[in-house]
């Protein structure tokens, strides 16, 4: 217990000492936080050495960064656009899918290896894009709305990839094909329970705050649960009790009183990216992380904005949300370990993957904090929550 309490401290007052410095340096915090992994963790000053329990309790951050992407897209809103969106996704993802396997087995590595490595840097951050969306884009305009459908779709995927790595050992055939099936019952329960259980115990203490946000923290991790005992990930299930409790009249309300409570979290969620990095592997496959790392950034906003000019939106939309989107996930992270526990990827290919995405993170916070608006904005112009 001792030593748990120690390590918080500890990365508590380093990204607090870091984050400071970097408002002064006018730099995105989410750097501060990524340095001070790098800093205390393993492969730096090694005052945390254990950051197993820090990466369990940081999924709460993501788990409520899907619920609250969620709580604002009423359900009817998001299937219409998913339908706009699907095709421009799918587009964006086999292209990137292309760009990385083409390019890791011309730099040497193996035909399986460079397979996984495309498979796991095809997609974009969640938790970077809307951390980096103003709260009204999000909510009222077609830019938020756009940048997340797109990047539920591409989280389906993911989900969908690490369902089959893992199906030749942890699943047959048959209980494959029931995950469809379980998630249309695991939806339906949602929008069922939530509008005529949940929604009138809410309704019975809407006076008492805490005890609002306590229930909707409750319906979030209930539901993250039943959906990861079902197969998915505890990301989608948050997700789709967002979206159930999006049809309620104070979703909004909850949206913005969790999410102090969410940035926390998220704060080690980014510090955990940081101290995973084993600074020794991670020289061998610099060069061509930088390289890749650097095409990315170059292509795929070009690619995003090509395809959202097809469907006739604005050249200064095509361009944002392409730029808004140029980084690859986090769960580039998720599908490199989930290959590595099954001895299917070589740890320079898991770094690789590693190093690619804290790059492209960096620079994608770099882009759009000077460039466009967002709540981590270090000039009054720019700076909209």
């Amino acid at each position: 217990m001792e030593t748990v309490f120690f390590d918080i401290a500890i990365v508590v007052v380093f990204a607090a000492g870091l984050s400071w410095l970097a408002l002064l340096l006018r730099q995105p915090i989410v750097v501060a936080y990524l340095v001070c992994g790098v800093l205390v963790g393993p492969s730096g000053l090694r005052l945390v050495n254990e950051v197993e329990f820090i990466d369990g309790v940081s999924r709460i951050g993501v788990t409520l960064l899907l619920f609250l992407a969620g709580i604002v897209l009423h359900p009817h809103r998001l299937g219409e656009l998913f339908k706009q969106t699907i095709a421009v996704a799918l587009c964006a993802c086999f292209s990137t899918f292309l760009l990385a396997g083409l390019f890791a087995w011309a730099w040497g590595f193996s035909v399986g290896a460079a397979a996984l490595v495309k498979n796991a840097l095809m997609l974009s951050s969640t938790i970077l894009v809307v951390k980096l969306l103003p709260t009204t884009t999000l909510h009222q305009q077609h830019m938020g709305a756009s940048a997340i459908a797109i990047l539920i779709a591409e989280d389906l995927i993911a989900v969908g990839l690490l369902i089959y790595m893992g199906s030749t050992a942890m699943q047959t055939a048959g209980q494959l094909a029931m995950l469809p099936i379980k998630g249309v019952l695991l939806i339906a329960f949602a929008l069922v329970f939530e509008q005529f259980v949940l929604r009138k115990i809410m309704r019975s203490c809407d006076r008492f705050h805490e005890t609002l946000y306590l229930l909707a923290l409750a319906w979030c991790f209930g539901m993250a649960v039943l959906f990861e005992r079902a197969g998915f990930s505890y990301e989608i299930g948050a997700f789709v009790a967002g979206v159930a409790l999006a049809r309620s009249p104070i979703s909004l309300f909850l949206s913005e009183g969790l999410k102090p409570f969410r940035d926390f979290f998220l704060v080690l969620f980014f510090f955990v990216l940081g101290a995973q990095v084993d600074l020794v592997v991670a020289r061998k496959v610099l060069v061509p992380a930088l390289v890749l790392g650097g095409l990315f950034l170059v292509v795929k906003p070009l690619i995003l904005y090509g395809l959202f000019r097809a469907g006739r939106e604005s050249r200064k939309f095509s361009m944002e949300i392409g730029m808004r989107l140029n980084q690859t996930s986090e769960f580039s992270l998720i599908i490199a370990a989930t290959a590595m526990g099954y001895s299917l990827m070589s740890s320079e290919a898991s770094h690789l993957v590693e190093l690619v995405t804290i790059f492209t993170m960096i620079a994608s916070c770099y882009i759009v904090i000077f460039k466009y608006p967002t709540p981590l904005g270090t000039m009054k112009s720019l700076k909209q929550d």
